[in-house]
Parts: structure tokens; sequence; C-alpha cells
């Protein structure tokens, strides 16, 4: 990991960044939309293991999608981290950290699925706590954009803003739908929109 760092100037970091989140994008909707759709397991342990016994290549697959995506996501904290640095360390460092907690939670809450420790609904409790980390990793990430002074400020606010819309995971508003697809979109947008930016602007990021 140290040497992974070390050897990563800011313009590869930033390009690691863009592709890994962009890949992670097509895979986690591949997953959610056709490989999980039918993963609804009312209860226990014991049917959830039923279930996956007699879908179990499909459930299979779309573990190690959503694995591959986790992995994705604690490279892209490091590459952060990178692209981060010359604006504070240590603002960076914990950008970085609370991404590698993020995707570290949510590979135990699927191993523990996996093995039915935990049925979807302990699961969904580990995987709302792995989105509270997240959420702190989006907001102090907006932060440090709005501080840097390379990169636009715009982008720092939009991160900002993308980091209080992880509420709607926390608390159930019953919001229409309408609102909860662009609450929803926000999230997206804003991590796609500083991905493009640091592909396209790469060679115009300060080295460490």
């Amino acid at each position: 990991m140290k040497n992974f760092i070390t050897n990563l100037s800011t313009s590869k970091a930033a390009m690691v960044v863009g592709i890994a989140f962009i890949t992670s994008i097509f895979i986690v909707t591949l997953v959610d939309d056709f490989l999980l759709a039918n993963f609804v397991v009312p209860g226990d342990t014991e049917a959830l293991a039923n279930y996956i016994e007699a879908n179990g290549r499909l459930f299979g697959v779309a573990v190690v999608g959503y694995l591959v995506v986790l992995v994705l996501d604690s490279i892209i904290g490091l590459a952060l981290y990178v692209v981060l640095k010359p604006t504070n360390k240590n603002l960076a460092s914990l950008t970085a950290v609370l991404r590698l907690l993020y995707a570290f939670t949510l590979i135990i809450g699927l191993f523990a699925l996996t093995f039915q420790v935990i049925d979807v609904y302990g699961y969904a409790s580990i995987k709302l706590l792995g989105y509270i980390f997240f959420a702190l990793h989006i907001f102090v990430l907006g932060y440090s954009v709005f501080k840097s002074e390379y990169m636009p400020k715009s982008l720092g606010v939009l991160l900002v803003v993308a980091s209080f819309t992880y509420i709607v995971f926390f608390v159930d508003f019953h919001l229409p739908k309408t609102l909860e697809a662009i609450t929803m979109s926000t999230m997206a947008i804003a991590e796609l929109s500083l991905s493009i930016w640091l592909m396209l602007k790469r060679n115009e990021l300060p080295e460490n």
C-alpha cells in the first residue's frame, strides 16, 4: 500500500480515481438492478440460506461484483490521498481513511451475509454504518476540494451538499419518488463530476 502511494504521481492518481469510479458505477448498476434485484429474503438466515442455495451461482457472481467495487473504493481512497495531499496532508489522510473504513465495513458485512452469519436485515444495518463513513468521507472530500487552490470550489460545494443527501439512508422521510430520485442522483453526479474533472485536468495538478 505504501509503495502504491509513493510511486503514484498526482496525474496518474487523478486518472485512477476517474477510471475506478466510473467502473464501479457500471458494476454496481449491473449487480443491483439485474443480479440482486430478486434477493429480498424476509426474516432469518435459514430462509436466506435456502434462497442462496437455489440461486448460488447468481449470488456468487453478485458477491464477486460487490467485492470488486469495494476494492475499487479502497483504491479510490488511496488515490484521492495523493491528489489532495498538496492541499492538506491531514485532510487528505482523513479522506482516505474514511473511504477505507466504508469499504472495510461493507466487506465484513458482505462476507457475513454470504456465509449466512446474518440475514439481509443484519446486512442492511452494517451497510448503514458503512454509509455513515461514506457520507463523512464525501463531506471531508468536498471541504478539501473547496480549500484547494487547484480545483474548482463549485465541485467542493457540490460534494458537501451531496454528503448531506446521504441522510435519506438514515431517516425515512417518505419523500416523493421524483424528489428521492433527484436526491440519489446528486450523490452520483457529485463524484462523477469530480472524477471527470480530474481525468481532464490531471496534467495541470500539482505534484507532491
